[in-house]
């Protein structure tokens, strides 16, 4: 017996040792190559820099229209997914029952097993079918492409937020209903709260996987030269595209380097996301234990 947990011991430390490593190996790669060309330069090329974040002139040589189009993109995923998957997922965890919680779980296992490039595909599809239809002048844009995303990132929303709330104690439950607390109260004051780590867990990966994610806008409106987004149906440059065309087309190493340092700050702005999460999940837990 003491010899399996001792091995069990071994294989935990050294899968530890393996992923901590791997993933150490390739943060130090993409640090030290792009951390020498991150500056403005990367950002603005020749443009100046006001000039460029106000939108005063086009930036045809940096990375600050693929970065603004990220950030657009994040945003309006998460718009379009945040509040109906927490729904859906607290519909499931607390309302739905028997066959037909079976049978939507079952349809969100499927949505969540569907590849990012379908779901792309399905994108590029809607939008013949809505040119034959009743929108002719119907291309692919930005909305389009935070709407297929909204979907791909959905199901983890969903997942995250069941899995969080039907994990609480029973005793939380009847402890607000002793109280006289509705049902509505019950989970808007005690549930979500003491579920929010899982919720915005989940909210955490999605967002990531939105920055991140290149199948679903290379046939959604991605593009590698339309400047600032200029609206919601306007086509857009994003990060990962950008890290994938510099990659496939690079002529020299300067261009190669340029990549690289978009794949940092793709990185750092994955970290900042991350940053966010977990101040947003302390302040929750904060309030709702009463500590100020």
């Amino acid at each position: 017996m003491r010899a399996k947990l001792i091995l069990c011991r071994a294989l935990a430390c050294a899968g530890a040792a393996y992923v901590a490593g791997c993933c150490g190996a390739l943060i130090f790669f993409i640090v030290s190559h792009g951390l020498p060309v991150l500056g403005p330069k990367l950002f603005f090329g020749d443009t100046p820099a006001l000039d460029a974040i106000l939108g005063l002139r086009p930036v045809w040589d940096g990375i600050w229209p693929a970065l603004a189009g990220t950030l657009c993109l994040v945003v309006l995923t998460t718009l379009m997914a945040a509040l109906p998957g927490i729904c859906f997922g607290l519909y499931l965890a607390r309302f739905a029952k028997g066959r037909v919680k079976e049978r939507l779980s079952l349809a969100v296992d499927l949505l969540a097993s569907v590849p990012s490039i379908v779901m792309g595909l399905f994108g590029f599809v809607l939008i013949l079918a809505l040119r034959r239809t009743f929108a002719p002048e119907a291309t692919t844009c930005i909305f389009l492409a935070a709407f297929c995303m909204a979907l791909l990132v959905m199901p983890s929303l969903v997942v995250s937020t069941r899995s969080s709330v039907e994990s609480l104690p029973p005793a939380l439950y009847f402890t607000g209903a002793a109280l006289g607390l509705t049902e509505g109260q019950i989970l808007r004051r005690l549930l979500v709260p003491a579920a929010a780590r899982g919720i915005l867990g989940g909210l955490m990966l999605a967002m990531g996987r939105a920055a991140e994610d290149t199948a679903v806008i290379m046939l959604t409106g991605v593009v590698v030269n339309s400047g600032m987004p200029a609206g919601l149906g306007a086509k857009f440059e994003a990060l990962p595209f950008l890290i994938y065309y510099t990659a496939a087309q690079y002529m020299d190493e300067s261009e190669l380097l340029r990549g690289f340092g978009a794949a940092l700050v793709l990185l750092m702005l994955s970290a900042l996301l991350m940053g966010a999460a977990w101040l947003c999940q302390r302040s929750m837990e904060r309030r709702w234990k009463g500590i100020r």
